[in-house]
């Protein structure tokens, strides 16, 4: 509860994304690979920017 109120550091902001779009990535796999290969290569993007946060 006392976390109610605390907000997100932007290195737990870009892992939510970047885990949203793993997901988005693997959902498009079966529908659209060229889709797919973007979102993959967007959570890349993200990867490497959480990487230089840490």
């Amino acid at each position: 509860m006392f976390g109610l109120f605390k907000k997100k550091s932007e290195k737990e902001k870009l892992q939510e994304q970047y885990s949203k779009l793993l997901k988005e990535s693997h959902r498009l796999s079966t529908i659209n690979r060229a889709e797919s290969d973007k979102k993959a290569a967007e959570a890349d993007a993200v990867a490497r920017k959480i990487e230089e946060l840490s």
